[in-house]
């Protein structure tokens, strides 16, 4: 029997990233680049559907690849309600919800509907994995001091899960049977409390939450950010902008490229060390408060993402976070992999697709 064919695709904000898998192994991959100028002429993203598929065709021609004969296509997903964990059929509830941006509007609400359109041209199941609007928060980790004001889960999913699942595997355990915090550090960072198999705490990556990020402001005093709304300094735009896109290392130091900043610090910039060690020592603080969603009883701590592969970061942390439990660092992202393997586990009769039904698995707290 030949091994399964999977088409992997994880749409960006000017690219698409693609990879066709057999048996588990890439076989082609690429980041299909868009032209920001052709994207902006189109006002809502699933406007740009018909570009990017046909710019993907385009490339799968070019490099003389076919998509005849692929077992499953298989996608990021987003703009969804909120769901569990796992894989997703495609369905017309799915994709009515990713073509309007149920959840958030994010190129990612491409996925399902190119991994739908493929399907129908070509044959083979549609899938989407572990998507942005997987929450699976405890109730605990959703309240806060502010009434109607709650916590809900946004992390890369997608990365983490999979992290959790390859780490399971080296150890000779399964995912649910395991205790873990994985920490995600890269242009965002998310450090999340795994407990068997359940993302049951994180901090919000989109949200202005947790440690500050590469590009992202981190959790900060509220009153502070309530005088900056008033002081007409600053546009409501650029205030969100500060959130998620120009807070963090780029505020302080004008880059978002960790290698940049590590630069600086080499070249005995004090100020560089300062904001880094700092952005090193709140990941830490973190990961520590998920020990204690844990109460204590922890596998493993984690280092995933881009940032991962830096040393001098890897040892500072585990010199706060190794009294916790063993430290392992699987550095970079699988996404791609991710996809591929979701889509695997089903054709391989190892996990069952979940029907997505639209209805959000947390809708608030009926409130007394």
């Amino acid at each position: 029997m030949n091994p399964y064919k999977i088409f992997a695709i994880n749409p960006g904000s000017t690219s698409t990233k693609i990879a066709l898998f057999e048996g588990g192994e890439a076989v082609f991959s690429s980041n299909v680049s868009h032209d920001s100028r052709v994207l902006k002429q189109f006002k809502e993203i699933s406007a740009q559907f018909d570009y990017r598929k046909e710019t993907i065709l385009e490339e799968l021609k070019k490099a003389g690849v076919t998509l005849e004969g692929v077992d499953a296509f298989s996608a990021r997903g987003g703009g969804l309600a909120s769901v569990d964990g796992g894989v997703y059929a495609i369905n017309e509830t799915l994709l009515e919800h990713a073509r309007a941006g149920f959840s958030v509007k994010h190129p990612a609400m491409l996925g399902a509907q190119l991994a739908d359109a493929f399907s129908k041209t070509y044959g083979g199941s549609a899938f989407v994995v572990n998507p942005p609007d997987v929450d699976e928060f405890s109730d605990l980790a959703r309240v806060t001091g502010w009434k109607g004001v709650y916590r809900e889960s946004r992390i890369h999913a997608l990365n983490q899960k999979e992290i959790g699942i390859r780490y399971g595997a080296s150890v000779a355990k399964k995912y649910e049977e395991m205790n873990l915090i994985i920490c995600h550090i890269g242009g965002g960072i998310s450090v999340t409390a795994h407990k068997k198999g359940k993302m049951v705490d994180s901090n919000d990556i989109a949200q202005g939450d947790g440690p500050m990020a590469p590009t992202r402001c981190g959790a900060i005093p509220v009153k502070d950010v309530v005088k900056a709304c008033f002081s007409g300094k600053y546009t409501e735009g650029e205030l969100y902008e500060k959130i998620t896109k120009t807070g963090g290392l780029v505020d302080h130091l004008g880059t978002s490229d960790a290698r940049e900043v590590r630069a600086m610090m080499e070249q005995g910039n004090t100020y560089a060390k300062l904001v880094y060690d700092a952005m090193i020592y709140q990941i830490g603080k973190y990961a520590g408060s998920m020990a204690a969603v844990l109460e204590g009883n922890v596998d493993g701590i984690i280092f995933t993402g881009g940032i991962s592969h830096d040393g001098y970061l890897v040892e500072k942390l585990s010199g706060m976070l190794k009294f916790i439990a063993p430290i392992t660092v699987m550095a970079g992202e699988f996404e791609m992999e991710a996809l591929a393997a979701g889509a695997l586990r089903v054709l391989n009769g190892e996990e069952n697709a979940k029907e997505y039904t639209g209805i959000p698995v947390w809708n608030g707290f009926d409130v007394q």
